[in-house]
């Protein structure tokens, strides 16, 4: 599954490594896998950025093994800090070394990538979009210096509750520009995930149409803050 690897503070991590036809340089997006880790689905995503103008790099978070990865991702996730941010930052320095990419770099996850996206947002990106993410406890301070934020929620979600409202009060809170959207569908609604049926009963479900506006305005939003002239001429 992984194209490339890329070194970090703890070794080095393997990644999907995604890039429009032509000889560039574009913007690019550091995207993050949901708990399932690297998958089809994943390459799928990165192809999408890719065609879309960006360069997509997707780091496997459980690059050491995924039983052992797992667990230490997801307690990275609960206090905030810990190697798995250490490896979201090194994929966008490695994106930014790339002679083909400009100096506008984004984030983008899904479930518990997107608490990353949520986390990473005040580590130096230039935009953040969440699918149906959320930090574990409060919000607080934490966006205080956040990049702008564009998130995509679901009304039938069963596992990120709240996440709107908390999410707009903090962003508010902190003058933080950002476009926030429900959408009439279950949590993972932009993942193709097996067994779809079982998975609806759970409260999951893909749906193409929230996915495809979803996309649509990360991409719009994505426009008005990777895409800099100045950042275009130094990279050329």
């Amino acid at each position: 599954m992984a194209d490339i690897s890329f070194p970090t503070k703890s070794g080095e991590v393997t990644g999907i490594l995604q890039k429009p036809a032509g000889d560039g340089p574009w913007p690019s997006i550091v995207v993050l896998h949901d708990i399932n880790g690297s998958t089809p689905d994943l390459r799928r995503i990165t192809k999408n950025v890719a065609a879309n103008g960006y360069v997509a790099l997707a780091p496997d978070l459980y690059s050491r093994g995924r039983i052992r990865c797992i667990s230490r991702v997801m307690t990275n996730l609960i206090i905030r800090r810990g190697r798995a941010i250490d490896e979201i930052l090194a994929a966008r320095d490695h994106l930014l070394s790339l002679p083909y990419t400009t100096g506008g770099v984004g984030v983008a996850g899904f479930c518990m990538g997107g608490g990353f996206v949520l986390i990473t947002s005040t580590k130096g990106f230039d935009a953040a979009a969440p699918f149906y993410g959320a930090m574990p406890g409060p919000y607080g301070d934490h966006f205080e210096g956040a990049c702008p934020v564009v998130a995509s929620l679901a009304t039938r979600d069963p596992f990120v509750i709240r996440g709107e409202p908390r999410l707009r009060k903090a962003l508010d809170a902190h003058g933080i520009e950002h476009d926030i959207k429900k959408y009439d569908a279950g949590h993972s609604f932009a993942n193709q995930l097996p067994m779809q049926p079982l998975m609806r009963i759970a409260g999951f479900g893909y749906s193409p149409e929230a996915e495809a506006d979803a996309w649509e305005r990360v991409y719009a939003f994505f426009a008005q803050h990777l895409h800099d002239d100045d950042r275009l001429q130094e990279a050329q």
